[in-house]
């Protein structure tokens, strides 16, 4: 298939690029920018396409432009690191992408006609309640503070891909990604840890013939179910 991939020189888009290469499909790398992340993506085996997430009619043509069949959407706006220091700025900019970016993308991709799309999303924004959570358990809405910002932006993403007519809506909630370019190399304790080759690996099996909807993505753990994800994705 033609794969684009927005996000694609993320931590989770630098790992998932050359699974979906080494597949055989083709496969276009979204960035911001000419230079060395635009390089990395012809190394990897990509097509670069350079194009900004908030430019509406800019996304669109790029879209349009590469006929993909699929659109993976792994955008997202945080400090290398996670530098606390940075954390409160990156919260307000990383739900602007999950909400103006996801309706600029979904609107693109809709336009140039695409089949499906694969969303990332989180797994530790449950509303407290009984546990393990499963995909149709409620989000906490009723969260204040910067947790708050982020039910709002994860909300606003889910909704977008979920309801986009005429194209099959997946989304994948995340649990708190390590490994190799994300800043942390090892899991924190208590902390729904997901490996990002994981991650990766969980977008290129939803591009098949997955039903539509929410997967909690997560290694085993007490507090979120995955019993879904293993099902339809194996």
């Amino acid at each position: 298939m033609t794969v684009f991939v927005a996000g694609a020189t993320g931590a989770i888009g630098v790992r998932l690029v050359p699974m979906l290469v080494a597949a055989g499909h083709r496969v276009f790398g979204m960035t911001r920018a000419q230079g060395p992340r635009a390089d990395a993506l012809l190394d990897a085996g990509a097509i670069p396409v350079i194009a900004d997430v908030f430019d509406a009619d800019g996304l669109a043509k790029a879209v349009r432009a590469t006929r993909p069949d699929v659109v993976i959407h792994q955008l997202t706006d945080l400090p290398t690191g996670l530098d606390p220091s940075q954390m409160d700025e990156a919260i307000l900019r990383n739900a602007r992408i999950r909400s103006e970016g996801t309706a600029n993308l979904v609107a693109a991709a809709r336009e140039a006609g695409v089949q499906r799309m694969v969303a990332q999303s989180v797994a530790w924004l449950y509303a407290p309640g009984t546990e393990p959570h499963g995909e149709d358990d409620p989000l906490d809405t009723a969260a204040t503070g910067s947790r708050q910002v982020s039910v709002g932006g994860i909300s606003a993403l889910e909704q977008a891909v979920l309801s986009a007519q005429g194209m099959v809506g997946v989304v994948l909630r995340y649990g708190r990604i390590w490994g190799p370019g994300t800043g942390s190399d090892s899991p924190a304790e208590n902390s729904l840890p997901l490996h990002v080759d994981d991650a990766a690996r969980a977008a290129l099996l939803a591009i098949g013939d997955v039903p539509a909807g929410i997967y909690n993505i997560v290694e085993p753990n007490d507090s979120v179910s995955g019993d879904k994800a293993h099902r339809f994705l194996g």
